[in-house]
């Protein structure tokens, strides 16, 4: 007897990841919609963010005004973030056999931490901790060019959006090597 879609992803964690302007919300959006439509029960959440405490953090992390935050604190504060998702939405929801969508994961603070200078090794190390050993059954790396991206995003913010966020308005050299981490860990 086959499994059906729904009895297939029980459980299961994928997310979807890449550089800002990638798509990834959009993607998750239409993942979701899909897998309803076939039965299944997805939950989508937002990292960092997605609680309370969560949402507070991803003010601090973004916030313009923070431009003196170094990469050790923005991974602290990631981890903080994730560490209380993953605690109080993603594993109740697995547990009652959802499917989890995430918008941003563990691979992001890859990118972009590694991009700011921390190895990923000490990344994972710290991650292991923060998320009590779970990681994802599925990621899934969004691909686009750092000028395309900006392209969106200003667009975005053209069309009555938020300004550029902190992470956002870092030069185009930082969001080429961001791509190249996301690239790595695709390739890996």
């Amino acid at each position: 007897m086959s499994q059906t879609l729904s009895q297939k992803l029980s459980g299961r964690f994928i997310v979807l990841d890449g550089p800002d302007g990638s798509g990834k919300s959009t993607q998750i959006r239409l993942l979701a919609e899909a897998l309803s439509g076939a039965g299944a029960e997805p939950m989508s959440v937002r990292d960092p963010g997605g609680t309370a405490i969560g949402d507070r953090i991803r003010q601090i992390l973004l916030d313009r005004e923070n431009n003196e935050m170094s990469v050790e604190c923005e991974l602290m504060l990631y981890m903080a973030s994730r560490a209380q998702l993953v605690s109080q939405v993603i594993r109740p929801a697995m547990e009652r056999g959802q499917c989890v969508l995430s918008d941003r994961y563990i691979s992001s603070t890859i990118a972009y931490q590694g991009a700011g200078g921390m190895s990923a090794g000490d990344v994972r190390a710290v991650a292991d901790v923060a998320v009590g050993g779970l990681w994802p059954d599925l990621t899934i790396i969004l691909d686009i060019d750092p000028e395309d991206a900006f392209g969106r995003i200003a667009t975005r913010v053209d069309s009555a959006g938020p300004g550029l966020d902190r992470m956002e308005m870092k030069a185009l050299s930082f969001h080429k090597q961001v791509r190249r981490m996301f690239l790595e860990q695709a390739r890996q």
